[in-house]
């Protein structure tokens, strides 16, 4: 791994799968970064042993606090949550540096509490017809910060909260490492509002 590469931190609280997609994006060189260090919220999550397995380092941390410093101890200039389930506002030298990527349409259907197929389960029961996945900078609450970017899926007149998920999750899979990319490589495109948006 090349160690020029600026550093990418990962959080997680599951069974990594958005994390080794980043991964796979970091090695192939899509993503012009390496990974830093890998936090997961506990002990015995599935994604601690992906990491294992890919070789990079972990840490168990969920207090904002051990997750800063682990991030700071490893390197980590930017990061992603992965499915990260714990509150963390980023600390002023992260400011802008901190990317989610969330599995609705945002600002719908976001903020504490509302994650996996929760979420898809709220969107059913609102009667929508599309959802999709938001990438947005980390800031302030649950699900806030300035959206960068997000893809739409159709939502089938059949589907059930499981269904819905797999297709949003393609979504995910396709968006996030772009959003990443730009993120680290500085190439995300600034609007006439001053907000940062993938071009």
């Amino acid at each position: 791994m090349n160690s020029d590469l600026p550093g990418l931190g990962i959080l997680l609280s599951g069974s990594g799968s958005t994390y080794e997609n980043l991964a796979t994006a970091c090695a192939d060189g899509r993503i012009p970064a390496r990974i830093a260090v890998v936090i997961a919220s506990r002990a015995g999550l599935g994604g601690i042993a992906r990491a294992e397995r890919l070789g990079h380092p972990v840490v168990v941390a969920a207090e904002t606090d051990a997750v800063s410093a682990a991030l700071r101890d490893h390197g980590a200039r930017f990061v992603a949550m992965c499915g990260w389930l714990r509150y963390w506002d980023p600390p002023a030298d992260f400011t802008g540096r901190v990317v989610n990527i969330h599995p609705s349409l945002l600002p719908s259907f976001g903020g504490k509490g509302m994650y996996g197929e929760r979420v898809h389960a709220a969107v059913i029961a609102h009667g929508n017809t599309v959802s999709g996945c938001t990438a947005h900078l980390v800031a302030g609450s649950y699900d806030e910060g300035p959206i960068l970017a997000q893809a739409t899926v159709p939502v089938e007149p059949d589907d059930d909260a499981h269904g819905l998920a797999e297709r949003v999750q393609a979504a995910e899979r396709a968006l996030y490492p772009l959003v990443v990319a730009a993120l680290v490589g500085g190439t995300l495109t600034k609007r006439r509002d001053g907000r940062l948006r993938l071009a």
